[in-house]
């Protein structure tokens, strides 16, 4: 069975090989999306170069280039996404980059080589089970970020050594020993320091990441820009920024409501050990697991495109 391809300024649709239907977007479309796309991720990252130039460090915004480990340049190259033909003659220079084909019957149009990227990312099962298992589970809001406290726990040597603690070692010890503390992101609970390990509730683990991690979760959302970029050239690239924008925002909650004094970086504590600081950050917590779910669907559609895709 031949499906279809439907050009973007047009009606006219052209056979391809390919059983599922594939946008055309024609030169000057998508070149006005790859210039859009460089001018948003300029904006997002300028800042950070100048710091990494001067070599200048941030607490809060490095984590986005660090952690999460896509350069700012890789960042900056768009890719249309699985499912998309890139028109013109123009389009032909993207032949050189990793996992474009010109399919056969698709008039010159050029776009993801699906088996080849597949075969050479395998994560792509993982990724579609933990976006899944996430997306079918009620969001747990009363963590109140104890992970970051959990981090600092009985010990002198914390992360952000040029940042101090808001209310000293003692009094973050009193705050991590007063809460019920229940942590069920792997990748934060692997930086917990030994003594805090006891204290909480669950054991996450890599293998049991998929079920165990839930849509109220700061870093599992945060993630979601990490399975966007590594799901990279068959993720439309402007869903990546917008994983990357969510990312940022939580990130800054995340160490607002952190034990560390980030008053001279311009951000104003939440202070999870009041009341008024716990209901703050769960409504917080609540828009960004709302606003998480839908960009978590839209890497699914992702990953569906890619199976059928593979398929014929």
């Amino acid at each position: 069975m031949m499906g279809t391809t439907t050009a973007t300024t047009g009606t006219e649709t052209v056979p391809t090989e390919n059983a599922t239907a594939t946008t055309v977007l024609a030169e000057a479309d998508w070149r006005e999306r790859a210039e859009r796309h460089a001018t948003r991720v300029d904006a997002a990252t300028s800042e950070h170069l100048r710091r990494r130039s001067a070599g200048e460090r941030h607490p809060v915004e490095d984590f986005l280039f660090t952690y999460y480990n896509l350069k700012p340049a890789r960042l900056r190259q768009w890719h249309p996404g699985a499912g998309t033909l890139l028109a013109g003659e123009a389009a032909r220079d993207r032949l050189s980059e990793r996992f474009y084909t010109e399919p056969r019957g698709a008039d010159g149009g050029v776009g993801l080589d699906v088996p080849a990227f597949l075969a050479a990312r395998p994560i792509l099962d993982f990724v579609e089970r933990l976006l899944s298992s996430v997306a079918s589970r009620p969001a747990h809001l009363g963590c109140f970020g104890l992970h970051e406290w959990a981090m600092v726990y009985r010990t002198s040597e914390v992360r952000h050594g040029q940042v101090p603690l808001r209310l000293g070692h003692e009094g973050t010890d009193r705050v991590v020993e007063s809460h019920r503390i229940r942590c069920s992101h792997f990748d934060a609970f692997r930086f917990f320091t030994e003594p805090a390990r006891p204290l909480n509730t669950l054991r996450p683990t890599r293998e049991a990441q998929a079920d165990l991690d839930q849509p109220g979760c700061l870093h599992a959302n945060m993630d979601l820009y990490k399975w966007a970029y590594k799901l990279a050239p068959a993720v439309p690239s402007e869903l990546v920024m917008d994983c990357f924008d969510l990312s940022r925002e939580i990130r800054e909650l995340d160490m607002r409501a952190s034990p560390y004094d980030l008053l001279a970086w311009g951000y104003e504590p939440v202070r999870i050990e009041t009341a008024e600081g716990k209901a703050a950050y769960m409504e917080y917590q609540r828009d960004f697991a709302e606003r998480g779910a839908v960009l978590r669907e839209r890497l699914l559609d992702v990953c569906r495109s890619l199976r059928a895709h593979a398929s014929v």
